[in-house]
């Protein structure tokens, strides 16, 4: 009979066999747990993103209430019929940051724009820690002017509402005339009452105010049009002024020195950086003791810039440009304990009087301050060797301004003026220019 082989042959002859399978179930088992492990990483950021898109993009339901009025005969506007019944308006990609504001792309027959929606709260701006607007009901937007109420009588409470706004300027009475052509939505002569309700809550948002000041300078977007609250501007097609947006599991792993380097990757010629960096200039100018009063630029980031295809700055954000008189009159009102409670928005920040515990009125840095805040890194990098010497001696000391312009509007004046034409005179002989 075949003898069996000895027990410690059998070893010998299973134990190759016994590691390969041992290391196959190890690395099998580690296989299963990674893929597992980013399946899940995946579904979860997956639904984080689509929990708060839902949150934030609520075009249908801003649609859908906006429509409902106008079909009511609450409200009027330019906008209403093309986008409630003949749907030649309709609101594309959403770039909503805050649920209360809605924001989306919008085509309107040819014309391309932005669509902007307050979404059932209309903003009434608290200067305390929040930077987000303190909110009213929304019916209270469509209840003014009242039935009955005349042109005339319409007009008074325009002028008033302004001059509240942006102090008693000696044009108001000009700027209430281009307010009420503005509300004759339909050009026939007559303003009813849906259309002067859907003037009215309008004009309690800063940037619709600021649009109808600027409305013949070039570096503030066109209003195309609107309905209710709900209104239509132009598109600026390259926003932000520069810098990209990385999904936030990207921004963890890149270096600070890299990330400020891919903030420059996709910024034009620095001769067409020069222009678009004089028009944030000449903004600052124009708001700055303008026709009609003064404005603070209370969120002076890249995203609130932008720039068209001939390199023209725009302002894609003016919801916190808002009048001075408006900021002192409220601040004035706000309790404080450090300067830090004095502040509106990221921007605008004042001094506390520890004697009363109020906020005091004036803002400790200039709006040019703060532009150049944002044109140091633009325009600086790939500036010319002849220039860039005097250009960054020019930005740091524009940098440096304290207190409010009306404090020191000699030196302001004459440090706006230097930057501008020392890129002028660079690029003026230029196609650029």
């Amino acid at each position: 009979p075949v003898r069996s082989p000895h027990p410690a042959l059998w070893l010998i002859i299973n134990k190759p066999i016994c590691t390969q399978q041992a290391r196959f179930s190890y690395l099998h088992m580690k296989y299963l747990f990674f893929s597992w492990l980013a399946v899940f990483v995946g579904s979860w950021i997956v639904y984080v993103e689509y929990s708060s898109y839902t949150e934030l993009c609520r075009g249908h339901d801003c649609r859908k209430s906006i429509c409902d009025k106008y079909r009511k005969g609450v409200i009027d506007g330019s906008a209403c019929s093309s986008l409630c019944e003949k749907e030649t308006l309709y609101l594309g990609k959403c770039f909503t940051a805050r649920p209360h504001s809605q924001v989306y792309s919008g085509n309107w027959g040819d014309l391309q724009g932005v669509i902007k929606c307050q979404m059932e709260e209309a903003p009434h701006y608290d200067l305390g820690d929040e930077m987000e607007p303190r909110k009213e009901a929304a019916p209270a937007a469509f209840n003014k002017p009242t039935k009955g109420t005349s042109v005339e009588k319409f007009r008074e409470m325009i002028i008033s509402h302004l001059k509240a706004k942006v102090g008693d300027q000696a044009n108001l009475a000009e700027l209430a005339t281009q307010v009420l052509s503005f509300t004759d939505s339909n050009k026939d002569g007559h303003i009813s009452l849906p259309e002067a309700r859907s003037t009215w809550a309008l004009l309690q948002l800063n940037e619709f105010l600021l649009a109808l000041v600027l409305q013949d300078r070039d570096h503030t977007p066109k209003l195309l049009g609107f309905c209710g609250d709900l209104y239509v501007m132009e598109k600026v097609p390259y926003s932000p002024l520069y810098g990209i947006s990385l999904p936030w599991i990207i921004e963890l792993w890149i270096p600070a020195g890299l990330r400020r380097s891919m903030e420059q990757w996709f910024t034009p010629s620095w001769p067409h950086k020069a222009k678009i960096s004089i028009g944030l200039l000449e903004l600052v100018e124009d708001i700055f003791h303008g026709t009609y009063g003064s404005f603070l630029m209370c969120d002076v980031r890249t995203t609130t810039f932008g720039y068209n295809e001939r390199h023209d700055f725009k302002v894609t954000d003016a919801r916190y440009i808002i009048p001075e008189a408006t900021f002192q009159e409220r601040i004035r009102q706000q309790r404080c304990d450090v300067d830090e409670d004095c502040l509106h928005g990221t921007d605008c920040l004042t001094s506390c009087d520890l004697t009363k515990h109020r906020c005091t009125p004036e803002v400790t840095r200039p709006n040019l301050a703060k532009a150049c805040d944002v044109l140091k890194n633009y325009v600086l990098r790939g500036a010319p060797s002849d220039l860039s010497d005097e250009l960054e001696k020019q930005l740091y000391a524009c940098m440096a301004l304290k207190g409010s312009a009306e404090q020191m509007e000699i030196e302001h004046s004459l440090i706006l003026n230097n930057l501008k034409t020392l890129l002028w005179k660079k690029i003026s002989h230029t196609k650029d220019s």
